[in-house]
């Protein structure tokens, strides 16, 4: 990247939101702030789906030639590919919208990036040296799962973890890599047949801790609902690292959106729309 590259040019992130969980926008608000920290850009704005500054609104805000628009979603599907350009205002199927003096590039989804491998690496490393104990098991000893919602109503949801399980198995770090879903088979709490290994390591493959990944999940893994949510209430984790079940030793991570890299996979889609025709 050359400096001065973007700087007549504003990124917009755009994430789902929520009305009722704040967790929902705070990958937005981190990874946002970062981007200003770096000074890439002449700004960088923040619109949301389901709270405010809402999609309707954000480009009202962007005064340079250029705008970049990255959705901060896994996949692609049903928001990424209709709710937000229909909201902002592009073409059925178009990724470039001419406005006055001023040209907006739609940005494909971080989640479907070949980069997205590296944070889920360093997620599941990161979980497992945090807490060692009895001892960190190496990547050869353990059983990756990336964990997805999975739903029948978009296939490329499913499609998004299973090419990440392709990659990251190509890697040959770990003894096994196993991709399970929340309402598709094989389901969360199939890992400890699935998985050959006794060590386990799981990632959460979304962009906020929520609902799935503080309750749903530990409850899918085996922990009984009373306890899950008296820990919750209570302001402790849902899952305490590591958990011995069904003779396999089970590492929980936090979901994949406040990981450090990600500023760098939001640059690499910016680059890839500055470069098409």
């Amino acid at each position: 990247m050359n400096p001065g590259e973007y700087s007549d040019a504003t990124l917009v992130l755009i994430g789902h939101g929520s009305t009722l969980n704040a967790e929902s926008a705070e990958p937005a608000w981190q990874h946002a702030d970062e981007l200003r920290r770096r000074a890439v850009f002449a700004d960088v704005l923040e619109g949301f789906w389901k709270q405010e500054p809402g999609l309707a609104a954000v480009l009202r805000g962007a005064f340079t030639p250029r705008i970049f628009v990255v959705p901060l979603f896994i996949s692609e599907g049903y928001f990424t590919e209709e709710v937000i350009p229909r909201e902002l205002g592009f073409a059925k199927d178009s990724r470039l919208l001419r406005r006055g003096g001023q040209t907006i590039y739609y940005c494909g989804p971080i989640g479907t990036h070949d980069s997205m491998t590296r944070v889920l690496l360093a997620r599941a490393q990161e979980t497992i040296q945090k807490h060692p104990f009895p001892r960190a098991p190496k990547p050869s000893e353990t059983a990756l799962f990336i964990a997805g919602h999975g739903t029948g109503n978009n296939e490329n949801s499913r499609k998004a973890i299973e090419r990440q399980v392709d990659l990251i198995r190509a890697t040959g770090e770990y003894a096994e890599v196993h991709a399970v879903f929340m309402e598709e088979d094989p389901r969360i709490g199939d890992c400890y047949t699935l998985a050959a290994a006794r060590n386990i390591v799981m990632v959460p493959f979304f962009i906020s801790d929520g609902l799935h990944s503080y309750e749903d999940i530990p409850v899918m893994l085996g922990e009984p609902e009373r306890v899950v949510q008296k820990r919750y209430r209570e302001g402790q984790p849902t899952w305490r690292n590591p958990t011995e079940k069904k003779g396999k030793l089970l590492w929980y991570a936090r979901s994949i959106g406040n990981e450090s890299h990600l500023p760098d996979v939001i640059m690499e889609r910016v680059a890839e729309a500055a470069a098409r025709p």
